[in-house]
């Protein structure tokens, strides 16, 4: 059996060994001394002293600022940080495997998706050990074999056997066919609780980033092929130079070179979007470009403004990048981007096929071929996608529209955004049909997502966190603002929650088959559990996580 399989059934042991320079681990695997050795150990002690006070401090910070939205303020640019606006500087010089990111496909790192993504044409894997991840300790051991696996060269997997016959055999390609890899961490709101320093739970961001460099490294640096990471839920500049104090300790730690990690930060809370040029002068040294990470920045834009009649989104399917508010997102990101020599990275196009319907997948590839065409004529360097079949529908609009491998010279000095545009609610409507299905998105992903596995495909999209959090707030924000009402007059209240809650058993049959079915009675209970809750719980995730092992 190899480590991976080991590391996903196996079960828990006691963790009776006594700490090691003042780490415990609280559960123990098979296969988890050869993945965590001494030398993992003392980079965790090291990072983690030298990062989780400030990280402590970081997220006070968020709640003092969420505070004051609640209280009726809004976001806007700093005035301390002005001159870093306006002063001329640039980013450092991008890598040149990085040069060229028109397309990029994510998703998590079980070995199926790792080999399937890095053999699938697109320039880019982003292996997600966040919102794509369910943080079962089970999990990220076996993701994280699996990716030294991939690096390594010789990381297979083998399908189930059909009617007797021998499962499919995977294996990955030559290195020079092989997407780049780019690794993401969990956020700094995480913990991995499965890991105890000085009886503090370690940062699940700084375990994921710090595992995956101990053990590719050195052979990334010298195949010119990284060790990259993209950075999610980014608030602040000072959250930025957290990760710069973190990302420094490692290449320190490790022997490498200042600036050798590079990185991509997504832009997806409302706070940082008026601080982007801050973050990538915190990360000048190392970060080449931004991304629009458009499903967590809705739900950054719901949970900012939670409190603020005037700013309840309609229901998501109204929620698109035409919206102004979203459009005026991504054009200042991409006039920000190119003044400093980075990358504008566009969002995520989460469709899968619907190979038994021939027109409705011809819709939903339009839908595609349009949103790609308006991030490439906006000026955006690269995109993304959930599904392999989406690779080449992409690429198409963008080799069509973008000869080279970026579009850093298209400045978009027309660009005019100021705070108003940001924050700028759109109008629109909230269904009995979009209300139901932010229930059911949020239950079956949720029911998954208990069960272990962090992406489910639900109506032809692939869901994730992201979409699960903007299905989850946007619940309680119709609940708890007053005045909320269907477009047929209903009022949305917790008895129509309750009702819809109740129905929905009977109108997913038979949930065997469905991701995590046997999950589905939980999920209903702690929807409707914090959907109740005076306060907008901050991530789904958190009280979720206790009940993983």
């Amino acid at each position: 059996m190899s480590a991976v399989a080991a590391f996903a059934t196996a079960q828990p042991t006691p963790a009776d060994a006594p700490a090691t320079l003042g780490i415990a681990l609280t559960t123990q695997l098979a296969g988890q001394s050869a993945l965590l050795p001494a030398g993992v150990l003392a980079l965790l002690v090291s990072l983690h002293r030298a990062v989780e006070p400030e990280r402590q401090r970081r997220l006070q910070a968020r709640r003092e600022r969420q505070a004051f939205f609640d209280g009726g303020g809004l976001p806007d640019f700093r005035t301390d940080t002005a001159a870093i606006r306006n002063d001329d500087w640039r980013v450092a010089a991008i890598p040149e495997a990085l040069q060229d990111r028109r397309v990029e496909i994510t998703g998590p790192t079980d070995p199926k998706m790792v080999i399937n993504a890095l053999n699938s044409g697109a320039k880019v894997f982003m292996a997600d050990f966040e919102d794509s991840t369910a943080p079962a300790w089970r999990n990220l051991l076996a993701g994280q074999q699996a990716l030294i696996g991939a690096v390594r060269g010789d990381l297979t997997h083998t399908g189930p056997s059909v009617d007797g016959k021998p499962g499919k055999q995977y294996a990955l390609r030559p290195l020079a066919e092989q997407a780049v890899l780019i690794v993401r961490p969990r956020g700094w709101h995480l913990d991995e609780k499965h890991v105890r320093i000085d009886g503090q739970p370690l940062a699940g961001g700084l375990f994921d980033a710090a595992v995956f460099a101990f053990h590719n490294a050195r052979t990334l640096m010298c195949r010119q092929r990284g060790p990259y990471f993209y950075l999610p839920k980014l608030q602040s500049m000072e959250e930025a130079a957290l990760w710069e104090t973190a990302l420094s300790h490692i290449e320190g730690m490790l022997g490498l070179p200042h600036g050798q990690i590079k990185v991509t930060v997504l832009i997806e809370t409302l706070p940082a979007v008026f601080e982007m040029d801050e973050i990538l002068h915190a990360l000048r040294d190392r970060i080449v470009g931004l991304n629009c990470g458009r499903w967590d920045y809705i739900f950054s834009y719901i949970k900012t403004f939670r409190k603020h009649a005037d700013k309840v989104l309609p229901e998501r399917g109204q929620v698109t990048m035409t919206q102004p508010f979203l459009k005026a997102y991504s054009e200042l990101l991409i006039q920000t981007c190119h003044r400093r020599g980075a990358h504008a990275m566009g969002g995520m196009a989460a469709q899968i096929p619907i190979n038994h319907d021939a027109a409705a997948n011809e819709q939903a590839m339009a839908r595609v071929r349009a949103d790609k065409l308006r991030e490439v004529t906006a000026g955006h360097d690269g995109t993304w996608v959930a599904h392999p079949a989406l690779i080449p529908v992409a690429q198409a609009i963008f080799d069509a529209h973008m000869p080279g491998p970026n579009q850093h010279a298209v400045l978009r000095r027309d660009v005019r955004v100021g705070r108003d545009e940001l924050i700028a609610a759109p109008t629109g409507t909230i269904t009995r049909a979009g209300f139901e299905g932010n229930v059911e998105v949020c239950v079956r992903y949720l029911a998954a997502w208990l069960d272990g596995n962090g992406c489910v495909p639900i109506h032809h999209l692939m869901e994730d966190a992201a979409t699960a959090e903007i299905s989850r707030s946007q619940l309680w924000q119709w609940l708890h603002v007053p005045g909320q009402h269907l477009d047929d007059g209903t009022a949305i209240d917790l008895p129509l929650l309750d009702a819809t809650l109740a129905a929905l058993p009977a109108k997913l049959g038979d949930s065997s088959a469905l991701p995590g079915g046997a999950r589905i009675e939980e999920a209903i209970g702690l929807l409707a559990e914090l959907s109740r809750r005076d306060e907008l719980t901050d991530f789904l995730t958190l009280p979720a996580y206790d009940r993983l092992a």
